[in-house]
């Protein structure tokens, strides 16, 4: 199965794209290949289905550390939290380690005492990490997912689709911390009494055999089979992929991965600073606003394709002040075949103050003044 798929990855290189996804020959139960920046599925096979994820689900106790704001807290191990199968990185009861060095830990080594050490220092325990586990993966819109431990360990109600672990990928590649963790390939820390530091080797071997490869994390369980997180950047354009349960993790993320930058381009359709129209200010000074896009948004799509997506300007009819310069009117609505795709907020590009009666009064005043005594000022 290697051989075939990286068969297929050399006659993407050497003889040009594929007309469509229905030429690749992808043995894993599901698969998908996604933009990371706009979020479009460009290749799926069974998406949605409910399967075992194995260590992918790493990358979800590994977003939660990085967002918890204690990264360089130091923790003191204690035996009980590192009491789980391996894999492990050896933590040792008593050792002192930061948040953020057990982070390369976990993803570098799918440490699974990193995991449980990274929950009970969190959360207090495995089932209230658990919780916070899935409440960030409703908030990412992973709808087919269950956690019910941080290292992957199986359980029967512990699952996720290829679909919602690639919304994780994608909110784990935009977090800058793990966006460094995940395509770092050697990572040293030092041990408390020892001077020989703990050396870990990422073991996503992707960084190693594909040019660009910047992530992110390997799993496998007997139940799951072989799974793969990955990532790679071409030109700046960045695609991820997932694989479940692939007889060749490795040789097939290399066949979907040079299949989608083969078959598909990112065009800017819009650019930060971009104006969009004006709002009228009822009461304020100026009286109107521009209103401009906040970022740039990029879109990915097929050299066969001929549509494009569609933009909608949604805005109010007026507003109040005071309004400042850069705060949010509006937004930019990115539709896609009757499905909304993306959002831009569309900001003002100036402040607007309240108009004061007395500041109108007095300007009238001046200028009625002007216009009465510009005779006497201009007779000679």
């Amino acid at each position: 199965m290697r051989i075939k798929a990286l068969l297929m990855a050399i006659v993407l290189i050497f003889f040009g794209p594929l007309a469509n996804s229905a030429a690749l020959s992808i043995d894993a139960s599901a698969a998908i290949v996604m933009d990371v920046e706009s979020g479009r599925v460009l290749y799926g096979n069974n998406i949605h289905q409910r399967r075992p994820m194995a260590s992918l689900t790493k990358k979800m106790t590994a977003l939660l550390a990085a967002e918890s704001g204690r990264l360089d807290e130091i923790i003191t191990i204690r035996p009980e939290w590192i009491a789980v199968e391996a894999s492990n990185i050896w933590l040792i009861p008593g050792e002192m380690i930061t948040l953020r060095s057990l982070v390369y830990g976990l993803m570098l080594r799918s440490g699974n005492d990193a995991a449980q050490t990274i929950a009970y220092f969190l959360a207090g325990s495995l089932p209230d990490f658990s919780v916070q586990m899935n409440n960030r993966a409703q908030n990412l819109g992973a709808m087919n997912t269950n956690f019910v431990n941080p290292h992957g360990l199986h359980h029967p109600d512990h699952f996720s689709s290829a679909y919602d672990l690639a919304l994780i990928a994608r909110a784990v590649l935009k977090d800058p911390f793990l966006r460094v963790v995940v395509r770092t390939e050697r990572f040293a820390v030092r041990q408390d009494a020892i001077e020989a530091p703990r050396i870990w080797h990422n073991k996503n071997r992707l960084l190693q055999i594909k040019a660009g490869a910047d992530g992110i994390k390997t799993g496998w369980t007997r139940a799951a089979g072989h799974c793969l997180a990955s990532s790679a950047t071409y030109s700046g354009w960045q695609l991820l992929c997932i694989v479940l349960n692939s007889p060749d993790h490795y040789g097939e993320t290399l066949a979907l991965l040079q299949w989608g930058f083969a078959n598909f381009r990112p065009h800017l359709m819009v650019q930060r600073g971009l104006f969009k129209g004006y709002v009228a200010v009822v009461g304020g000074q100026p009286a109107y606003i521009g209103v401009v896009a906040a970022h740039d948004y990029w879109w990915v799509q097929a050299k066969s394709e001929e549509s494009a997506p569609l933009m909608t300007v949604e805005l109010p009819t007026s507003v109040r002040p005071p309004l400042f310069a850069l705060q949010k009117i509006g937004e930019l609505l990115i539709e896609f075949n009757g499905e909304i795709v993306g959002r831009v907020p569309l900001l003002s590009d100036q402040a607007s103050r309240e108009r004061s009666w007395l500041r109108f009064l007095a300007r009238h005043i001046v200028s009625y003044a002007k216009f009465v005594l510009w005779p006497l000022v201009h007779i000679t």
